[in-house]
């Protein structure tokens, strides 16, 4: 029998809210080229994590603009976080456990402008600020 693990396949960190949607579909619409990098499809289901207030949540993903840095959280999401807040977009997927066992996953990290600063494999070592 194979056992599947759920691991972090991929995150976008340190990404800055840029908007917030209350009155809108329920999702997280992201930059277009974010998503690609990252690896994550449009519609994927994610998890967001806000540094600045602990509130966690999932969701779906919307392609936002290309390059225009966009995140922005929509529907009830966007009772969650504040533009200016820091967040991590997580997404996962399973492996056998095989896999599982040496699997790193891609870790995107931001500036302040949600451009890409560094792309890693594994732990990022420390939180950017």
């Amino acid at each position: 029998m194979t056992i599947y693990r759920e691991m972090c396949k991929s995150k976008i960190h340190g990404a800055i809210v840029t908007q917030a949607e209350l009155y809108y579909e329920g999702s997280i619409t992201i930059d277009e080229e974010l998503l690609e990098v990252a690896e994550i499809l449009p519609y994927e289901k994610v998890q967001v994590v806000n540094i600045n207030n602990g509130a966690r949540f999932e969701t779906y993903t919307i392609p936002g603009e290309r390059g225009s840095g966009i995140i922005c959280l929509n529907g009830p999401a966007a009772r969650l976080g504040a533009v200016g807040d820091q967040i991590i977009i997580i997404s996962y997927a399973q492996y056998p456990e095989d896999l599982a066992l040496n699997h790193k996953p891609k870790v995107v990290i931001l500036d302040k402008e949600n451009k890409i600063k560094q792309i890693v494999y594994g732990s990022i070592g420390e939180v950017v600020k």
